[in-house]
């Protein structure tokens, strides 16, 4: 506690007011000089003595505690921190920055920790979000400055002081080393939407600095979701175009890696990735039937219900073998394009159905072939059979037999039956899960059918049976496409709601979409699917067993999860990640990407230690940035405000002298008795001398 003493004055009377009798004095009495007039100075001794007493002055005294000036101490804790020694010399520097502030007096030192931003929001290190928030607890009059930690990759650097809301100085301590050397990759411009199956671009650039910067070319290797490399070269410093196709709908995630240069401070900055949502055009799709029959129409009806499918359907009404006179090419309302669509156009369709197809001698043997090549090609076939299928015109008899996955025998079975699931059909996400499938051994909640072709399964996975186990449906891969027999044209039964119908939209619709290769209906699929900081890994299997998975975190760190069977076909386990990027997820045969937080961080785009972005607001405040590689922390010192604030090998902070005060004690310096002594006294002086 100290006291302090300070002379105020309180008047009787306005300012103006005592202001206008002093000079009303002055003038009377510098009229008595001017007449020479005795007794003057007595009378100016009276009227400085009134004029004083109407000031009224007072000592006052004052008993004040101090209070203690607040310096900040602002720590990066960001991951790119973590880089070489720079968590050392950050730990380093506060220690010797808290010893020497707990040898001031009058002092208190707060420290804030702070990493990056949440990742969701991508904004970076906000150290000066963290220093504003924490001096909004603190009067101005108190803060002595602050001290920054940090490699100088600050995100929300302020245009100036006043956005801060420090008014005493700002120092930097920056860790890393000056003119580190490090590769990064940059993802200048990418496309948000993509057309499956047309070319697309993503532009990138690779900029080294160091020792090694100056041009030459690098590696890029480029995956789409975690599948096989694509390389490519490019220049070292420009803005190069990756091409890029997407071969499904939905979300892609695109990798892109540039290989590590001579110097590199991390690889996570060598890496990026695009998000891209695949777009189908319209679907292509090719409709041929034979024969008339109930369930045409139903085919058409699903079909045409999807406007992004362009549908081209035939249906061969007459037989050639009709003999009425007229031509085979004039047997229909137009003329059939076969040539057209079967050898010039085939591979523009994304899927052909058969539907009751059977042989009449339209299609010649060399387009038939040519729908097997399109099918082992990456094609998508679908055949629908009707009784033809068991004779000697079915298309089994021709070229495309060689990879149609199921024989038909000679027996057509004309008897009411319940199509059911085999045990792979309930795993298979064709038929998983199907409405009305009801459980393993009991009979499903959905109409029957009366007409089915016996066959043999060949090849392929039968997914429903009828009567005997013969198979109903099957699918196979044949090459890069795919191939699907519905062995009964009774499917139409369903959508007529006959005995309560059942889920024949929902089926075919997942049959064509499986054969089209729709990601979300692969039956051997590893998936990955970020919410936050927790992804669900889901594994898609025929199997019986899940099998461990392998996670790479984007640190690199590989280890095991094991996967537990949650419904058919299906096996699921919960991750936790513990840092923000790609996440990498494998089995033996499929591999699966999720992305924590934002895909390219911002912390992570340049991790170079910089004073660049700091310089300007330092300088502004009078603080000074210190290089801890180069100087070590400097000295600490206590300074008047305005004074100059750094020096080469030390730094200061403001002194301010705040306190409050306990108590206050006023005594009036012109006591009334000795006022009225002093005025009566020199008017008396005064008269007297005028008698003389």
């Amino acid at each position: 506690m100290t006291t302090f003493a300070d002379v105020i004055f309180a008047p009787f009377f306005p300012w103006w007011v005592l202001a206008a009798l002093a000079v009303a004095g002055v003038a009377l009495l510098s009229f008595g000089l001017w007449r020479r007039a005795t007794g003057v100075a007595w009378r100016i001794i009276a009227l400085g003595v009134a004029l004083l007493a109407l000031s009224n002055p007072s000592l006052v005294s004052e008993e004040r505690n101090g209070l203690p000036d607040v310096a900040f101490i602002v720590v990066d804790e960001s991951q790119s921190q973590d880089i070489g020694s720079r968590n050392e010399q950050t730990a380093r520097a506060l220690d010797d920055v808290q010893a020497a502030l707990a040898r001031q007096d009058d002092i208190e030192v707060r420290v804030i920790s702070t990493g990056s931003a949440d990742a969701d929001s991508n904004t970076g290190t906000r150290l000066f979000e963290a220093l504003g928030n924490a001096l909004s607890d603190v009067p101005p009059d108190q803060v002595a400055g602050a001290i920054m930690i940090t490699d100088g990759q600050v995100h929300d650097v302020p245009d100036n002081t006043s956005q801060t809301g420090l008014s005493a100085p700002l120092h930097v301590l920056l860790t890393g080393t000056r003119n580190d050397g490090d590769r990064r990759l940059i993802v200048e411009e990418a496309p948000n939407y993509g057309i499956v199956g047309s070319d697309l671009e993503v532009t990138v650039r690779v900029v080294d600095t160091g020792q090694t910067a100056g041009g030459g070319t690098a590696r890029v290797t480029l995956r789409l979701d975690g599948g096989e490399p694509q390389f490519h070269r490019v220049r070292v410093g420009e803005a190069s175009q990756l091409p890029v196709k997407l071969d499904h709908g939905g979300l892609t995630i695109i990798e892109i890696e540039v290989d590590a240069a001579e110097e590199e401070l991390t690889l996570q900055n060598n890496r990026a990735a695009v998000s891209v949502s695949g777009v189908r055009d319209r679907l292509r799709v090719l409709l041929v039937s034979g024969q008339p029959h109930a369930g045409e129409r139903i085919w058409r009806n699903l079909l045409k219900a999807d406007p992004s499918v362009d549908l081209v359907h035939f249906t061969i009404l007459r037989p050639p073998e009709k003999q009425d006179g007229t031509s085979v090419r004039e047997l229909s309302l137009i003329a059939f394009p076969t040539r057209e669509l079967f050898e010039v156009k085939l591979d523009e369709f994304d899927l052909i159905i058969f539907d009751r197809y059977r042989r009449r001698g339209v299609l010649l043997p060399t387009y038939v072939e040519n729908i097997a090549d399109y099918v082992r090609n990456g094609g998508a076939l679908l055949e629908a059979a009707g009784p033809a299928f068991a004779t000697p015109l079915s298309l089994f008899r021709t070229p495309l037999g060689r990879v149609l996955p199921a024989e038909p025998t000679t027996r057509v079975y004309e008897q009411g039956f319940q199509p059911r699931l085999t045990d792979l059909g309930r795993r298979h996400p064709v038929t998983a899960d199907l409405r009305g499938a009801g459980a393993p051994g009991s009979d499903p909640d959905w109409g029957r059918w009366f007409r089915m072709v016996e066959s043999s399964q060949i090849r392929g996975v039968s997914l429903m049976s009828g009567p005997r186990e013969s198979p109903l449906l099957v699918v196979d891969r044949v090459g890069e496409g795919r191939i699907a027999q519905l062995l009964s044209d009774h499917a139409w039964l369903w959508a007529r709601g006959y005995e309560g119908g059942g889920p024949q939209a929902e089926l075919l619709r997942r049959l064509a979409h499986w054969l089209m290769k729709e990601p979300d209906l692969e039956e051997e699929e590893l998936r990955a699917v970020a919410n936050g900081s927790a992804i669900q890994v889901e594994r898609r299997s025929l199997s019986t067993d899940g099998g461990p998975v392998r996670v790479t975190d984007p640190s690199g760190d590989t280890r095991e999860i094991v996967l537990e069977e949650t419904s058919g076909g299906r096996f699921t386990a919960n991750f936790v990640a513990s840092e923000t990027g790609l996440y990498h997820f494998a089995d033996d045969n499929h591999t699966a990407v999720a992305a924590v937080g934002a895909i390219n961080p911002r912390e992570f785009a340049d991790v170079r230690g910089t004073a660049d972005l700091l310089q300007p607001i330092v300088d502004e405040s009078g603080g000074r940035i210190t290089w801890l590689a180069d100087d070590g922390t400097p000295d600490i010192r206590r300074v008047r405000e305005g004074s100059v604030a750094g020096g080469r090998d030390w730094i200061g902070l403001y002194r301010n002298d705040s306190y409050f005060v306990t108590g206050v004690r006023q005594t009036s310096l012109l006591p009334a008795a000795a006022i009225l002594i002093l005025l009566v006294g020199g008017l008396m002086f005064a008269w007297y001398r005028e008698g003389r």
